[in-house]
């Protein structure tokens, strides 16, 4: 079938999951945006869930053509995003259309819409309920609400081959799609930006992520500032004194490791991707990453943590290790052989091409939000699914309440 011939006219497309837009806070904000501005010049109607407008009043807005519900929230932090996400799913309820769910922090919720009759593709995100920083509690609801969103949605979305598979234990294949993350290509940025942090375009390494243990961010700075180097490590992020892992980052760090701070303007993250020696990526647990897709559009040569996710997204773009000593020996490695940086700058960037360019993951959720479009009032139960064994992939190119999940970010 023709994707231009199986649109209904002016389908709906509904997003919940999210803060909002524009992108402000992570990777399914920017993949909410980008998806939203795509369908809305594509002809669809798309709204989009935000949270909390400051009047703590309910609006609607327009936003590029995207309808915005701004819900207020009383609460903060985990509960907040439950409120908010309870909130969400009774308005929609008085809203036809084809709802796209982003994460499964609130599986049960999806749960319900499933029981009213919804058409909801879920986004399955990676295996929080794995991720160390957790403890019993919210590890234990995580699990479980992956569960009731596998079985409640509709079709499921795994950004990574992995998590499909993992996905694939709980249910059918056929209810699963498998569609990366994606980034644009960074070509090009201003190094006079450099100048604020101390630093040489390509005389620094550069790590994003959240000062967690899975990020193996200890490991990297340890292994870093073992001897010194002659380059500079750029550690982007929060760290305080007062929390224990982010103290013992710190006191790991040499002279040649600094620590700027959470950095959100898009143009100093642009030039501390592009201008790096080679990118650093620890993260242990996950699926597609944002982060590591982000340095292979800049063209980054990539060190990065051995398993299975980060291995299909950086493919032959990464050198990998294993703990403090491993990373050692691999940057070691980079530092001395430039024709290998060469090497892995190439590859991150044929990589990125033939994965991971928006107009390809765009093409690919619209292919499966249109099968399965709803009926004209929003609610279906005879949802058009691809036949048996068929692949909806981008393989071409194109414990206690202030223990839950907090975060709505890749």
């Amino acid at each position: 079938m023709q994707l231009e011939n199986s649109i209904q006219a002016s389908p709906h497309l509904i997003i919940l999951g999210i803060r909002g837009i524009p992108a402000a806070h992570g990777g399914f904000e920017t993949f909410a945006e980008k998806l939203a501005l795509y369908l809305n010049a594509r002809g669809w109607k798309v709204t989009v869930y935000c949270q909390g407008p400051l009047n703590g009043e309910r609006e609607v807005d327009t936003w590029h053509g995207i309808e915005r519900i701004h819900i207020p929230t009383r609460l903060d932090g985990a509960i907040g995003t439950i409120e908010f996400d309870i909130k969400c799913t009774i308005d929609v309820l008085k809203r036809p259309g084809l709802l796209l769910t982003l994460g499964y922090n609130t599986g049960f919720l999806s749960s319900f819409l499933a029981s009213c009759g919804r058409v909801n593709c879920i986004n399955m995100d990676g295996l929080e309920w794995k991720r160390a920083k957790y403890g019993i509690a919210a590890r234990g609801y995580l699990w479980l609400n992956e569960r009731i969103a596998a079985w409640a949605g509709t079709k499921l979305v795994a950004d990574h081959p992995s998590i499909g598979d993992h996905l694939g234990s709980r249910v059918d294949r056929e209810k699963i799609a498998v569609i990366p993350y994606g980034s644009d290509a960074i070509e090009s940025a201003d190094a006079t930006v450099l100048a604020a942090y101390g630093l040489n375009p390509y005389r620094f390494f550069t790590v994003i992520a959240r000062a967690e243990p899975e990020n193996s961010i200890l490991e990297i700075v340890r292994g870093f500032s073992a001897k010194p180097r002659g380059f500079m490590l750029v550690v982007l992020g929060q760290y305080q004194a007062t929390h224990a892992y982010q103290k013992a980052v710190l006191d790991a760090a040499s002279d040649e490791v600094v620590f700027p701070g959470p950095v959100y303007e898009t143009r100093e993250v642009q030039a501390l991707r592009f201008y790096s020696f080679a990118y650093l990526h620890g993260h242990q647990v996950g699926g597609t990453n944002p982060s590591l897709v982000e340095a292979l559009g800049a063209g980054n040569a990539v060190i990065a943590h051995d398993n299975e996710f980060n291995r299909w997204v950086a493919g032959d773009a990464a050198r990998y290790f294993l703990g403090e000593a491993g990373f050692s020996a691999q940057l070691e490695a980079v530092l001395a052989d430039s024709a290998l940086r060469e090497r892995l700058t190439i590859a991150a960037r044929r990589r990125w091409s033939t994965e991971f360019t928006w107009p390809h993951i765009l093409k690919a959720y619209e292919s499966v939000l249109v099968d399965m479009h709803p009926t004209a009032d929003g609610f279906s139960t005879a949802v058009r699914l691809p036949s048996k064994g068929t692949k909806v992939e981008a393989d071409t190119g194109l414990g206690t309440a202030a223990d839950l999940p907090e975060s709505r970010n890749k």
